[in-house]
């Protein structure tokens, strides 16, 4: 990615009352471009190679995405604190999710041996081939894999630098803070369940399958921002509203992975900037897999199973994947048969089912009307998306 991205996103000013999710997002960018800035310079001193190792982190972190995070953490804050309140006080805490947003997906594609993101090469890829084009010595793909990880683990560093600025209250800032640690820890849990079906997904169930959605996504997406601004606006003992966020987050959170799951197989590389069928290349053990093979006749189910064979052929690393066989041949092949078992029509109505929910909870819900009808587009447009 180039290293000139921060001219390729003007910055607008931050909103005031009555803002729409553009002006939102526009304001958040704004702030994490500040704060990059002043964070990069300050590695250059150091040394050069640290400023564009810095630089790596802030271009991914600037290249776009949909910003779901702070947009819900924002209509959290706003539902609870009304639409005159203005929007400075709490961006360095919107923005502080961005960046702990950018270390997950860091980690996460080292850990997927994922090739693109957002239509990029990804972080271990882009300092795999610096390290080959400056004729380093040793091994480029262990080189660019520790240098992502280390990318990764600034970005969870700025991003509690950037919460600790926020100008608000020391106990509302501390509310907030155990907020953001529940949301942390928990999608680290989901990870590792995550991790853990891929290496043994003989064991791996429906149910368990949205467990993993609940802990990796749901709360990390959208119950646990919801959360957060509520707990910016100073209101953490206001049960009813955090209970109405919980519910709405975890059926929202949870169609959101859903339809991921149906992208990750269906969706169109150019919008999604990853390739197709990568989940079944891997046997990753998704809620569609697992409900493809609960709803198979015998001989579907003997042809899904081959994503689960242990002979390794489906855990080579990402770069031999393509040179398999099955991999080059038979992607379109299992996503005939996942559509043909009525999985793809199964999660679809699980995704119905749950927006509907989220809605629902909304309907009783003492927040103003403006946060009200936010969250409703919300969980439509965040789960009914062609990225």
């Amino acid at each position: 990615m180039a290293n000139d991205i921060l001219t390729e996103h003007p910055r607008r000013a931050a909103p005031g009352r009555g803002a729409c999710r553009d002006d939102v997002l526009g304001a958040v960018e704004g702030t994490l471009a500040d704060f990059l800035a002043g964070e990069i310079l300050a590695l250059d001193e150091v040394d050069p190679a640290l400023g564009g190792f810095a630089r790596s982190a802030r271009d991914l972190v600037l290249a776009g995405g949909k910003r779901l995070r702070p947009t819900f953490a924002y209509w959290g804050w706003r539902g609870a604190v009304g639409n005159t309140e203005p929007i400075e006080s709490v961006l360095p805490a919107l923005a502080a999710l961005e960046l702990m947003h950018t270390f997950a997906l860091i980690h996460d594609d080292v850990m997927d041996e994922s090739a693109t993101r957002r239509g990029h090469p990804t972080m271990h890829q882009v300092f795999t081939a610096q390290h080959v084009n400056a004729g380093r010595r040793g091994d480029p793909v262990h080189f660019g894999q520790t240098a992502a990880v280390l990318v990764g683990d600034l970005c969870l560093i700025w991003a509690d630098q950037l919460l600790a600025r926020t100008p608000l209250a020391a106990a509302t800032v501390l509310a907030a803070r155990a907020c953001y640690d529940r949301m942390r820890v928990e999608a680290v849990a989901g990870q590792y369940l995550d991790v853990l079906g891929d290496a043994d997904p003989q064991s791996w169930s429906v149910d368990r399958a949205l467990l993993v959605a609940r802990h990796k996504t749901a709360g990390y997406t959208v119950r646990h921002p919801l959360r957060f601004g509520l707990a910016l606006a100073g209101q953490t003992r206001d049960q009813d509203t955090a209970e109405t966020y919980d519910r709405y987050g975890t059926a929202v959170g949870e169609a959101f992975q859903l339809r991921d799951d149906l992208l990750g197989v269906y969706g169109d590389p150019a919008l999604t900037g990853k390739p197709a069928g990568d989940d079944l290349r891997t046997g990753k053990p998704t809620a569609l897999l697992m409900l493809a093979l609960q709803l198979a006749t015998p001989a579907q189910h003997a042809e899904l199973a081959r994503l689960h064979a242990a002979d390794g052929a489906s855990r080579r690393p990402a770069g031999e994947r393509t040179a398999t066989g099955w991999a080059a041949a038979d992607v379109a092949r299992v996503a005939r048969l996942i559509e043909e078992t009525g999985a793809v029509t199964r999660i679809e109505s699980l995704i119905r089912s749950r927006v509907a929910e989220g809605m629902a909870a909304l309907e009783d819900l003492a927040i103003h009307p403006d946060a009200r009808a936010a969250l409703t587009r919300l969980a439509v447009t965040a789960t009914y998306r062609p990225a």
